[in-house]
C-alpha cells in the first residue's frame, strides 16, 4: 500500500512503513472485528502525515481485552498503554499523536 492511501490496515501492516527514519510504535487495537476495521482506517487517515510509523496488530478476544483492562471497544493500545478508548474522531485522533511526538 501507498502510504498516502487512507486504508483499513492489516495485522503486522506498517503505517509510513517507507520512512525508516521515523520512530516505530506498536499498536494493538482489541476490540470486535468490524470496529477494528473502523478504527485502523480512521486511525491511518488521521497519521500518515505525521512523522510517526504505527505496526498494526489486532485482539478480537474480549477475554483478553478483560484481563488487560480494557473497558471500550474499540481501544487502542500504544506500546504497551492504553491510548485511545472507543471510536475516537480523527481529529482526537491527530491531536494526541501530535502530543506524543
Amino acid at each position: 500500500m501507498q502510504d498516502n492511501v487512507c486504508h483499513e490496515m492489516s495485522a503486522g501492516e506498517v503505517l509510513n512503513a517507507s520512512h525508516a527514519e521515523y520512530p516505530l510504535h506498536e499498536a494493538l487495537i482489541y476490540g470486535s472485528r468490524l470496529d477494528c476495521a473502523k478504527f485502523s482506517k480512521r486511525l491511518s487517515c488521521a497519521i500518515k502525515h505525521l512523522p510517526i510509523r504505527v505496526r498494526f496488530s489486532f485482539e478480537h478476544d474480549p477475554q483478553k481485552a478483560i484481563e488487560q483492562g480494557i473497558t471500550k471497544d474499540p481501544t487502542l493500545v500504544l506500546d504497551g498503554e492504553i491510548f485511545l478508548e472507543g471510536l475516537t474522531q480523527a481529529e482526537a485522533i491527530t491531536e494526541a499523536f501530535e502530543k506524543l511526538i
